[in-house]
Formats: structure tokens, C-alpha cells, sequence
């Protein structure tokens, strides 16, 4: 690419709203483009990038013996009813009419097409197995797109489908799809932990995430470096002390606690350690109100209420709407008399002499113990936290942020059943057909790599994702000595099969060498005045200092630099 006269560019200011380093740094290279909300043009840089990200993905799918096909974007919402995820998507679906008023959805997630394209081939068990894949765009309708390719409304997904006759047979292609994927995230260079997650909307046996561990991430990783656990914190288990309390259970004692209404102005009123205090949160779940207890410092986990109820929605109810019911302030709410199912976390249940809410405002309950009130249900309902002990090994557990960039699910018989997939085996018996679905969101791989892979100078392209592999640039592209060599190495590169660029642009050479640190290019020879005696200097994008190379072994230089770093 000669960047003379090509459609290059880039910006010398940092985006305005973009509020992740990957989001900013892709908009600043002229990689993308922000057309409204969470929706994105790929630029030609940036879709060189996306191109090698698919081509990674392509090869190890294809290697892993899976077929690749194209699903439509556009679908007839029936499909949706038919598996009962018109309800469970909801609003996140786009949703049209065409002219005879038919109702269409655009494509969030294909299981439900893909299950339909596998009931042209499967009859019998000799058709079994096969793995299905695509990458295609999908469309959801986020709330509140963020993070520039991490969260947003059209991406480029890859997602595979395997079927298989019986249970075994679902776990080795689960196997195989799952060592596909750690091969592809080991070449894209990204730094990512396996979890176990929650399977949503999506239903099955098991769903595992592979995380991108970066502080940008919106999920919560809990992992132990002791042994080999590792979940997302929707799912984590919870553990409790088995050591009882010593303490002597107290008659309650109804304070004045004054204005006091947080955990943290309850605990400095009393004065009380809050881990001392017991919070009750009213939550409207399935249009039923609830009140959920936890430990002051500690959160509600809405997935394991979810789960625990078999509910499929849930929200902390209006404070106004509370304090008409309960006639007093939220601050103030509290298990004791409190008409409406109580659902305990079950480290409140080994609580002795604990602080709540007197259901009355400006008073609290001092000496609360578990015979003050009834309770509902009694189980895990609250995420694990710094101090909480893993629960194989019972070491301390660690947080990092990630971002998913890839997910496996064992859908198990769900889709199958729905739609009827089903073989006749060697008996003649009738059986549905096990699946697995397997995801890679490819934008969200681009942002993960940028945000484990930056510096102050812009990004740092691995060199298999890399747009170009080396920069040329040219000091004075007035110097017919200069712009000979630089002609010269860029077709000998080129015919070497190394993508090239050429910085020909009459520009200064700092403009040059900021716009290659900029875009990530991971190897710049510089042409100046050097070339007189047939020098060039080579600098990788992470070293500090250039290195004078003879122009007549510089290639050799770079072809070793390059199988270096695609080890």
C-alpha cells in the first residue's frame, strides 16, 4: 500500500465519546468510523484487521472439520415464537414489517436457523455428527452502547453449531470446537481465562466463557491460582464459614438512628463494623415483590435469584412505590413484620446480633437474630467478594475484569425438540439430536487486543492481526536515492509476500513515524540519508532504539522477525 493518494488518515485528537482506550485508539488511526450509536464503519486499515482476525478464525473452524455457510440477517419472527425467545429477547431484537404487514426480527443469534437447515440432512444416525458454521452480522438493540467495539448494536459474530447423536458424541465435538478456540485466541496473542457462566437465554447443559482479562471489562472474573477454578461471578459459588459464633444471642433493641439510612451512615451512627448490618432490598420479580437479604457489604447476584426462583425478570422496586407500601423511607426497611416472601442469603443465616432496617423512618434494630422474623427461602443469592474462600480448595479467591470474546454452550436436546431434529437409530428408535453452539464475537477480539497491547504512542498489533507487517518511510520523498531504495525493498517485500507499506507522503518524517506508531505497524525501516551507504534503520514497534541494517540483508532481518513473532 502506498499511502500517497490511498485513502489514509489519521487524527491528532482523541475521540469525545469514546470512553475505552481500544474505542479511541481505533477511531484515532482512521480504522473506524462512529455512524450513530453502538453501529460502526469498518475502515480500510480497520478492515484489514478484520480480515486477519477471520482468517484465524476460518482456518482453525475448517481444521476443526466444520463446513461454513451463510445464515439471513432478516427473520421471520416465527422462528422466535417457535423456540419462545420472542419473550426472552425482547426489546434487544430489531424488529420490521414488509408490505403484507409480515413481522421480521433482525438476527440477534441463528440456533433457531440453524436447527431448521439441519432437518434437510438428518433422517438417520448414519448423518450424524456434523458441525455448521457462519460469520455474519448479528443486531441487538443495546440499552446503552459503550466501550467502541466491545458493546454495540451491529458486530461480526462467528458462531457454530454442532449435532450429534448422543451424549458422548456432543462432548467430543464440544472438545473439539473448545481446542479450536484456544488455538485461535493463542495466535490472536490475546491474554483470556475459560469460565464456567450462567446459559441465559440460551438454555443447555453448560456454558463457559473465554474471557479477555482487561480492567476495561464489564464481567467480573473469579478465579483461584491455587487450583484450576474459574467462573464468572453471575455463577460463583458463594461460600460460608462453618465456624459457628460464639456470641450470645440478644434481645432486639429498637435506635434512633437519625437521618442514617446507607450501610455506611448506619455503620458510623452506631458506631458498627458493616459487616455487622443486614440490608433488605425490595425487588419486583416476575411483577411479585420480594425482599432479599444480604450482609451490609455485600450485593445481590440477580442471575442466582433468577435461577432460584425459575423467574425471568427482576428489578429493584420504585423507591417511591416503596415508601407509600411500607410508610417509611428505604433507608429504614427491614425483615421484622414485613408482609412480603424474605428471601435470606446464607451467610446472613449464620448471623448472630445483627443491625436492620426498623420498617419505621430514622430507627433501626440493633441485636437482630434469626427468630425476629420468617423467612421464605434461604440459599445463595449474593456475588463472592475480596476475602471469600474458593470453593475447591478453599484458598482465597482473586477478581479481574474480562471481556467474553467467546462462549460454548452444550444446548443438550432444547433447539432439537423445538423443531422436531430428530434421527432413527440402528433399532429404528426415534431420538432428538444433541447440539452445541459455539460463539466468537470478532470486533470484541480487535478491542481485547488493543487493550492488553498499547503504549502512549497508539496501538500494538500482534503480528498475525497486523494490517501491514512492516512500514517503509521515506525521509525525504524528494531524494531520488531515497525513493529509489524505497521502491526497490517495497516490491522485493511485496514479492516475498510481506504486506508492505510505503510512506510516501511529502510529510515531515515526525508525522510519519507518530502515524506507524499510531496504526501499530509491528516492523518501520526508515530511508534517509543513510542510503548513500546503502544503510537503512530497523526498529520493531516495542523496541526503544532503531538498528542500522545493510538494505541489502534488511528483508532477511524482517522474514526472522516475523517467524519469530508468529511463534
Amino acid at each position: 500500500m502506498r499511502l500517497k493518494n490511498s485513502f489514509f488518515y489519521t487524527l491528532r485528537e482523541n475521540a469525545k465519546d469514546e470512553e475505552s482506550i481500544s474505542g479511541n485508539l481505533l477511531i484515532k488511526s482512521g480504522m473506524i468510523k462512529k455512524t450513530s450509536s453502538g453501529i460502526y464503519m469498518y475502515m480500510p486499515l480497520g478492515f484489514k484487521v478484520l480480515k486477519n482476525v477471520e482468517k484465524i478464525i476460518r482456518e482453525e473452524m475448517n481444521d476443526a472439520n466444520a463446513s461454513e455457510l451463510v445464515m439471513p440477517s432478516l427473520i421471520n419472527e416465527e422462528y422466535f415464537e417457535k423456540s419462545g425467545r420472542l419473550d426472552a429477547f425482547g426489546k434487544d431484537m430489531f424488529s420490521l414489517e414488509d408490505r403484507y404487514q409480515k413481522k421480521y426480527k433482525l438476527g440477534p443469534t441463528h440456533e433457531e436457523l440453524f436447527t431448521f437447515a439441519a432437518l434437510s440432512k438428518v433422517n438417520s444416525f448414519k448423518d450424524l455428527p456434523f458441525t455448521l458454521y457462519q460469520i455474519q452480522n448479528k443486531y441487538r438493540d443495546e440499552m446503552r452502547p459503550r466501550y467502541g467495539l466491545i458493546r454495540v448494536r451491529e458486530f461480526l459474530m462467528k458462531d457454530a453449531y454442532s449435532f450429534d447423536k448422543d451424549q458422548k458424541g456432543l462432548d467430543e465435538s464440544y472438545d473439539r470446537i473448545y481446542n479450536a478456540y484456544k488455538k485461535i485466541f493463542g495466535r490472536l496473542k490475546i491474554d483470556y481465562k475459560i469460565v464456567k457462566a450462567d446459559t441465559g437465554s440460551m438454555g443447555g447443559l453448560l456454558s463457559e466463557e473465554f474471557q479477555a482479562l482487561t480492567d476495561i471489562g464489564e464481567d467480573t472474573i473469579v478465579f483461584c491460582d491455587t487450583c484450576d477454578y474459574a467462573s464468572n461471578i453471575e455463577i460463583s459459588e458463594s461460600m460460608i464459614s462453618l465456624n459457628e459464633s460464639k456470641e450470645k444471642p440478644l434481645e432486639k433493641d429498637l435506635i434512633y438512628t437519625e437521618n442514617a439510612k446507607t450501610i455506611d451512615e448506619v455503620a458510623k451512627y452506631l458506631p458498627e463494623a458493616k459487616n455487622k448490618l443486614v440490608k433488605t432490598l425490595i425487588y419486583t420479580i416476575d411483577n411479585k415483590e420480594y425482599a432479599l437479604l444480604v450482609k451490609g457489604d455485600s450485593e445481590v447476584n440477580e442471575s442466582k435469584v433468577l435461577k432460584l426462583l425459575n423467574a425471568k425478570e427482576m428489578s429493584l422496586t420504585e423507591k417511591e412505590k416503596i415508601e407509600n407500601k411500607f410508610k417509611t423511607k428505604t433507608g429504614n426497611i427491614g425483615p421484622i413484620d414485613l408482609n412480603i416472601p424474605i428471601i435470606m442469603d446464607n451467610e446472613v443465616s449464620i448471623m448472630v446480633n445483627f443491625v436492620v432496617g426498623a420498617n419505621k423512618s430514622g430507627y433501626h434494630y440493633k441485636n437482630v437474630n434469626l427468630s425476629d422474623f420468617e423467612v421464605y427461602l434461604t440459599a445463595d443469592i449474593r456475588n463472592v467478594k475480596d476475602g471469600d474462600i474458593c470453593p475447591n480448595c478453599g484458598n482465597k479467591l482473586l477478581f479481574k475484569k474480562g471481556i467474553e470474546i467467546g462462549n460454548t454452550f452444550k444446548l443438550g436436546t432444547k433447539y432439537s425438540e423445538m423443531y422436531d431434529l430428530s434421527y432413527r437409530d440402528k433399532d429404528n428408535t426415534l431420538s432428538y439430536v444433541q447440539m452445541g453452539c459455539y460463539g466468537i464475537g470478532l470486533g470484541r477480539c480487535i478491542s481485547s487486543i488493543i487493550e492488553q497491547n498499547n503504549d502512549e504512542k497508539g496501538i500494538i498489533w500482534p503480528m498475525n492481526v497486523a494490517p501491514y507487517k512492516v512500514a517503509i518511510v521515506v525521509i525525504d520523498v524528494y531524494d531520488d536515492d531515497q525513493m529509489e531504495a524505497a521502491e526497490h525493498l517495497y516490491q522485493e517485500l511485496k514479492e516475498a509476500g510481506i504486506e508492505t507499506i510505503l510512506d510516501d507522503r511529502d510529510e515531515r518524517a515526525g508525522v510519519k513515524f507518530n502515524d506507524m506508531d499510531l496504526i501499530g505497524i509491528p516492523i518501520k525501516i526508515t530511508i534517509g540519508k543513510k542510503i548513500k551507504d546503502h544503510i537503512v534503520e530497523l526498529k520493531k514497534r516495542t523496541d526503544e532504539e532503531n538498528t542500522d541494517v545493510s538494505i541489502f540483508d534488511v528483508i532477511y532481518s524482517v522474514q526472522d522477525i516475523i517467524a519469530e513473532e508468529k511463534v
